[in-house]
């Protein structure tokens, strides 16, 4: 990876240097089926690339990028190079430049097994063979030689020869003429957001129609694709359905026709990402088309993709950053918009709720790593841009800009972002760029502004502090603010903050004020003489970005009462806040287990479910006392089971119950539960055990023992699918054996044989909490093995063996020792990866720190 990487300034350097004119592409595919001579080598294609480009310089010596296993040939100008002097495997040499330029490259460059580049995909089902190109933030080079930079933007024409009887699709309108796949030229668009899908892919069509303001009709074509495979579950109505809304919504505000002619969604096998904003062709996870019955959280997070890749049509595709520094400028504003249209434009319209309790969970997370950073971040290469694809720049990003709307007023912001389009269109945009228009329309100061929320890192806490009269009346409420001694920054907030009390069995608000909020107290003058509350919910209806603390009397309230408050919105923060309180160590996890015990049951909301259950999960097995985990594992059972057989039958909260009882089954009686429903012994009314559902149910009876290999390869012939494949590798690599672990580890760290899904897989059935004492022989092994990981195997590859295989579960002292003492011995390691090991070392003290907490609360 080091031989790849590009530096900022070397990125900076280049663009003032050379300006790009166009490209020509060239990808001859049909090496993608058929049996080879040498399986051991890896397979290639040819693509042969022209660029035309000018230089400010002429005489000036620069490079293009390209990472093939070999190159024919390369022209420049006219003049023939020789390869193996001016190509070193991630660069050619390009000298002696004249004022312009046209360079030729003649490679052989590989398939992916990675998710990167020009990814080969064989589905087990039927032998057929997919492809399709994933590049962000850098990896268009693995596919043809270009100048790889956001800020380098050109024209593309694609060629493709494809083997017959395949369907290609790239960024514009593609026909096949002679037996070549030629495709309309693009507006000028950067490299990393150029796309090509190949194969025998299942195609769906519709389209778009508008009237524009100006009277001209707009009519844009509609594709939806998936696997021939996935056709029967592919509800590509549902898909078009929110595509259209979406494009109504951006059309009704941006004032900025879609710029790029055709829009197709190709949802792909063993995707690295949730899905990627190319122009004209969206790449998604193909796990967004349901084989099993879902709740309405997976449409609406579809859904939510969906619009946050068209928003980036217009920010990130149309108007593009610099460099990776202000990757906010695309991510920020299309995480804000995919929640934002949703709520306003389709039948998902708690949206909100969901960006409350889920989003900014990531974000608040991420703000408190050591690695935390600020929504514009110091990117000095390409390893750094690729770790803050993170939840500082998609949630908090998008959380700022939903209170910078609150702070110049919608419009102002909506009209901001239409002169943005209208004067940066096909161009690159730092910063400054948006600010300026912003300060145009809504009159504010956006420098202070933004020194404040965009340029420093870290996360505030708002705490109510309530002095009563003797009468029972607010003499004084104030709002408190403190930041960690790490980012001491006290920033402006304007938040609501609402008084509730309980009365008939209800929690609701009964007062309201709304509030800026400077530097360390603030007083709300506006609730002075108010009744008692019982509740104080400082960021009602979550407006700024922040930690909710509560005080005395409404913790108590809280633990009484959560259940009883009416509004979604209001419910969903104070559980966000009670889950922040137990990760910071003020909440002992055994009492965030009994809230949820408790009062989940009464949740409407699924999504905010479905995080209760993922956070209940995750106190038990990160924060809570090793000695209560037995417990606590007994009590969070027997409370899902309970609810499961409470539920609705045939609801989704009876299916997210069902799931949730067998992530946390571990007793005799609870396997031999989840074996009769495997079987049809065993019936639960309405719970429709389908086959998704059947390998939800087998990974904790092979992680239990209760499940050997003969019953995982029959379970496999049942759904003899990718889909199935990748569930069978997490369950057998899930199982209670020395033999499998060692069998597992050896698959990821040792060999590269795995595609990026089956190492995800394999890894996920690895790390079994009920396993510890299994996993306690890896920890050296992962010291010993991660630089060597990540110097040999793909940057993707490298973050989720680091990632995932760190020794989380070993959850003591030694470990943070060993993590430390790894630390100190490798500090000229590569930064990305010394990040990595970084965060999860702030991980791992948190979960000592938690479990201390649990610990002291059991006297």
């Amino acid at each position: 990876m080091p031989g790849e990487n590009l530096s900022r300034d070397e990125a900076q350097e280049r663009a003032a240097l050379l300006s790009v004119d166009g490209y020509d592409v060239s990808l001859d595919l049909r090496s993608a089926t058929g049996d080879r001579d040498d399986e051991r080598a890896p397979r290639t294609f040819r693509s042969v690339t022209t660029i035309r480009f000018r230089c400010a310089e002429p005489g000036a010596t620069s490079f293009a990028d390209l990472i093939a296993p070999s190159v024919t040939a390369v022209s420049l100008n006219g003049r023939d190079l020789d390869p193996g002097e001016v190509f070193d495997g991630a660069r050619i040499l390009l000298e002696d430049l004249a004022a312009e330029n046209e360079l030729v490259v003649d490679a052989q460059c590989a398939y992916s097994r990675t998710g990167e580049g020009m990814h080969r995909f064989v589905d087990p089902e039927d032998g057929e063979v997919y492809l399709y190109t994933q590049y962000e933030p850098a990896d268009s080079r693995r596919v043809f030689a270009n100048f790889e930079q956001p800020d380098l933007k050109a024209p593309f024409r694609f060629e493709v020869r494809a083997p017959e009887g395949w369907v290609v699709w790239s960024n514009g309108v593609g026909e096949l003429t002679d037996g070549v796949w030629k495709f309309a030229e693009t507006k000028p668009i950067s490299t990393y957001i150029t796309a090509v899908v190949a194969g025998p892919y299942h195609y769906v069509t519709d389209s778009y129609e508008r009237v524009l303001e100006d009277g001209t009709r707009l009519e844009i074509p509609l594709g939806a694709m998936c696997r021939k495979g996935l056709a029967p579950y592919f509800d590509a109505d549902d898909v078009f359905l929110v595509t259209k809304q979406g494009l109504d919504f951006f059309h009704d505000h941006f004032d900025y026709p879609y710029p790029f002619g055709k829009y197709d969604q190709a949802f792909v096998p063993e995707y690295n990402l949730g899905a990627m904003e190319n122009p004209g062709l969206v790449t998604f996870r193909e796990e967004y088309i349901f084989r099993g019955k879902v709740t309405q959280a997976s449409y609406e997070r579809r859904a939510n993709v969906i619009l946050h890749e068209m928003a980036h049509m217009w920010f990130g595709d149309l108007v593009t950053m610099v460099w990776w520094d202000d990757l906010w400028l695309k991510e920020s504003f299309a995480d804000f918009m995919g929640t934002f249209s949703m709520a306003e434009a389709t039948r998902f319209t708690n949206g909100w709720v969901t960006f409350a309790n889920n989003r900014k969970a990531w974000a608040y997370r991420a703000d408190q790593l050591p690695s935390t950073h600020p929504i514009t971040a110091d990117i000095r290469d390409l390893e750094d841009a690729k770790l803050n694809f993170d939840g500082i720049t998609y949630a908090k990003g998008a959380s700022v800009l939903k209170q910078l709307v609150a702070y110049v007023g919608r419009e102002a912001f909506l009209e901001g972002a239409r002169r943005y389009f209208k004067r940066n269109a096909y161009g690159n945009t730092r910063l400054g760029d948006l600010l300026s228009v912003l300060e145009e329309t809504s009159g504010r100061d956006m420098a202070t502004w933004s020194r404040a929320w965009l340029e420093t890192a870290g996360v505030n806490s708002l705490t109510p502090q309530v002095i009563l009269s003797a009468d029972g009346r607010i003499t004084e409420l104030s709002v408190l603010q403190e930041a960690a001694g790490s980012h001491p920054e006290l920033r402006p907030h304007r938040v609501a903050v609402g008084l509730y009390r309980s009365e008939a069995g209800a929690l609701t608000r009964y007062a309201r004020a709304e509030v800026d909020v400077f530097g360390p107290r603030t007083v709300v003058g506006e609730l002075a003489g108010s009744a008692a509350p019982d509740l104080v919910l400082v960021n009602d209806d979550d407006l700024t970005y922040c930690k909710i603390r509560f005080d005395e009397t409404s913790l108590a309230t809280l633990r009484s009462h959560l259940g009883d408050i009416t509004d979604p919105l209001a419910r969903a923060l104070c559980w966000s806040a009670l889950w922040n309180l137990t990760r910071d160590a003020l909440m002992p996890a055994r009492d965030f287990i009994d809230l949820v015990l408790r009062f989940a049951g009464r949740e409407s909301d699924i999504g905010v479910l479905q995080m209760l259950h993922a956070w209940a999960d995750s106190a038990l097995t990160f924060y809570a006392a090793p000695e209560w985990r037995e417990t606590g594992a007994r009590l969070l059972a027997d409370g899902a089971l309970k609810e499961l057989r409470l539920a609705e039958p045939g609801s989704q909260h009876q299916l997210t119950w069902a799931r949730f009882f067998a992530a946390v089954a571990s007793s005799e009686a609870d396997l031999q539960l989840l074996q009769g429903l495997l079987e049809g012994t065993a019936k639960i009314d309405g719970l429709d055990v389908d086959q998704e559902l059947r390998w939800t149910l087998l990974g904790p009876l092979a992680a239990h023992g209760a499940a050997d290999e003969s019953v995982l390869a029959a379970e496999l012939a049942r759904d003899d699918t990718a889909s199935g494949k990748r569930h069978q590798v997490r369950c057998l690599a899930g199982r209670p054996s020395a033999a499998v672990k060692a069998q597992a580890w050896a698959s990821v760290v040792e060999s590269d044989a795995l595609s990026n899904a089956l190492v995800e897989a394999t890894i996920a059935g690895f790390t079994q909490p009920s396993q510890r004492e299994l996993l306690a022989p890896y920890a050296a092994k992962y010291f010993a093995a991660i630089e060597r990981v990540w110097a040999e195997r793909s940057i993707q590859i490298g973050m989720d063996v680091v990632k995932g295989l760190f020794p989380s579960l070993l959850d003591s002292p030694e470990t943070l020792d060993a993590t430390d003492a790894w630390l100190a011995a490798h500090e000229s390691a590569a930064p990305a990866l010394r990040r990595l090991v970084l965060e999860a070392r702030d991980d791992l003290a948190r979960t000592l720190r938690g479990q201390a907490c649990d610990r002291a609360a059991a006297g």
